[in-house]
């Protein structure tokens, strides 16, 4: 009888998805192009937002039924169980499920932009849900956000690409579910619209605004109306700015840029370490899961995405985080709190790279919110116990240091500040937060060119950034202008054989091979010119003996940017391409140049 009904059900929602998509195919032939766009990003806002409802509820509900427990026993020993079978079902799920392969991290969006057109796989529609679902919400030391705003990527692409919609409106809807992703999560539409723009969409112009805008108030609102409040990231104990705190704003958010430095350069080796591990996915979940459990249980704040310990802070009694702790007893002591504190800070870099390197799914988009949080009380608990200002709002620079760090770690200022500014209601702290963001930003910049999530692409050439000009380049695949058709020679061939390849092709270089197709080097026409015409030279010399080294190779794996300044340095017009050691082909300045003349014309979002 079960199975009947379960078979119902799917016979069921398959003939409403068919109907759906009959109406969604009348509605683009009878809508303009620019109309159909709209209903687009509103259907890509809503499926974002319930996808949001269904992940943030999850984790919500494990968090309080945790904490049951955990008060029951006293000790957080229900925290140590959780996250380990959290990430070894993750990890399961991968490699069963989704065939070995999940794409982690905003940074493949970043990736889909610049390389693919904005084409996202089919399967990141759930996978992510699934898999940060298990990490997450069962306690992983990492966030949602960068989950949800994959899952809203490819919500975005896919409806682009089932509906035929050009790579232009692919890029855009896929925009707009990030920006719905983001609004749903924290019920900030604008946030989720600065970020669309500041991080995946660097090129964007004025039109392409108010779908976004669209998909961010609708994924925004179709959360406030079913999600709770309870779920949602909220303050209420915000007091007005007082200028006269300036200075210790100022130093905030210098702290908070070099936190976010600190942050992310120790995720990225905890992460590294972990790559190197060869003894089995499941043994390497078990390794990193154990020493995160641990973490967890000697400092419980760092269970889950720590949204409820950051409202902790901001309340009246922040000491309560001392609670099912082994410092419990010494709550009322002020130093210990702010030591409490003060370590989590620097252990959540650890925590977010043990529950990512080790198998699991989620993002830094919480951790930073987390870690900005805790640096903010920390500063206003500092000065207040150490008597340099007593008279500190908390609560203000906890909320503030939240800015700082996300404005450090993904070098957005704009959506820190109105993120903030939209979490606690309004924006009395507006002068504050741009304070902080700015510095903290202008502070990151200093030591990290690249955001968090962009620079190991930014360094490959694989992610567009602010340079309009590099991000062009970036989009150019040069392995498609390589001339592979050439004719090459050995060394045991003789100059006449040269002179025939020569009369026979218009290359203005010939690559000298070994047998195994390595380069050797090559013959350049113009530096030969005096031999070829003297018949007495062509006789009696050999290849050997005019075979010169290129001035710079280019390898198959450069960026576009490396790429155009070894023409730069060589002074070449024409190079060799090598991949993975052997000789590949030639690649001419020329045809780049034509190329992004090309993509300059078709990358214009109008």
């Amino acid at each position: 009888m079960t199975n009947r009904k379960s078979v119902s059900v799917q016979l069921l929602f398959r003939k409403f998805a068919r109907k759906f998509e009959a109406v969604v195919f009348l509605c683009k032939q009878l809508l303009s192009e620019r109309n159909f766009i709209y209903l687009a990003c509103v259907l890509v806002g809503i499926s974002c937002a319930l996808a949001v409802i269904v992940l943030k509820s999850f984790a919500h509900n494990v968090f309080v039924f945790a904490n049951y427990v955990n008060g029951f026993l006293k000790f957080p020993f229900f925290n140590i169980l959780l996250p380990i079978i959290g990430i070894l079902l993750t990890v399961f799920v991968i490699r069963r499920v989704l065939n070995g392969e999940l794409e982690k991290g905003s940074s493949k969006i970043l990736y889909a932009v610049a390389k693919k057109g904005g084409i996202i796989p089919k399967k990141q529609m759930y996978a992510q849900i699934i898999t940060s679902s298990l990490t997450v919400g069962l306690g992983g030391s990492a966030g949602l956000e960068s989950p949800i705003v994959i899952t809203g990527a490819a919500f975005g692409s896919n409806f682009a690409q089932k509906y035929r919609l050009s790579q232009k409106d692919r890029i855009l809807l896929l925009a707009c579910g990030v920006s719905a992703g983001i609004g749903a999560a924290f019920n900030a539409p604008i946030a989720g619209v600065l970020f669309a723009v500041e991080v995946i969409l660097t090129d964007v112009s004025i039109s392409a605004f108010i779908p976004i805008i669209i998909s961010g108030a609708t994924g925004a609102l179709v959360s406030k109306v079913i999600l709770s409040q309870d779920v949602l990231l909220s303050f209420k104990n915000v007091t007005e700015f007082d200028y006269h705190n300036t200075p210790y704003y100022i130093l905030l958010g210098i702290l908070a840029g070099l936190v976010s430095v600190y942050h992310a350069r120790n995720f990225r080796k905890v992460e590294h370490f972990f790559s190197k591990i060869r003894s089995g996915v499941y043994k390497k979940a078990l390794f990193g899961a154990s020493i995160l459990a641990i973490l967890i249980f000697i400092f419980p704040s760092l269970f889950g995405e720590g949204y409820e310990s950051i409202k902790t802070l901001s309340t009246a009694n922040p000491e309560e985080l001392l609670n099912n702790t082994f410092l419990e007893d010494y709550k009322s002591k002020q130093w210990v709190l702010l030591a409490f504190v003060g370590i989590i800070v620097l252990l959540k870099a650890f925590a977010t790279g043990l529950t990512l390197g080790s198998g699991g799914n989620g993002g830094n988009f919480a951790p930073s919110l987390f870690v900005g949080s805790y640096l903010g009380f920390f500063v206003a608990k500092f000065m207040d116990i150490t008597n340099i200002n007593s008279h500190l709002p908390v609560t203000n620079f906890a909320i503030v240091g939240m800015a700082g760090i996300l404005s450090g770690l993904f070098h957005a200022p704009l959506t820190a500040i109105f993120l903030i500014g939209e979490i606690t209601g309004g924006y009395d702290l507006m002068v504050p937060l741009m304070m902080v963001s700015s510095i903290s930003y202008a502070v990151s910049k200093q030591f990290e060119k690249h955001s968090m999530d962009v620079k190991a692409l930014a360094d490959k050439g694989e992610a567009f950034t602010s340079d309009k000009d590099k991000n062009i380049l970036q989009s150019i695949d040069f392995l498609d202008l390589v001339q592979t058709d050439v004719k090459t020679i050995s060394l045991d061939k003789s100059l006449e054989n040269l002179i025939e390849y020569l009369s026979s092709s218009n290359q203005s270089i010939i690559p000298v091979l070994d047998e195994k197709n390595k380069l050797l080097g090559i013959i350049d026409f113009e530096s030969i010119r005096p031999i070829v015409f003297n018949q007495y030279r062509i006789k009696f010399t050999m290849i050997k003996e005019i075979i010169s080294q290129p001035k710079e190779v280019i390898h198959h794996d450069d960026g576009m940017e490396t790429i155009m300044d070894k023409f730069e340095s060589s002074n070449e017009t024409v190079l060799p391409v090598t991949k993975y050691g052997k000789f590949f082909g030639l690649i001419s300045k020329v045809e780049i140049l034509e190329a992004y003349r090309e993509k300059l014309k078709e990358m214009v979002i109008e």
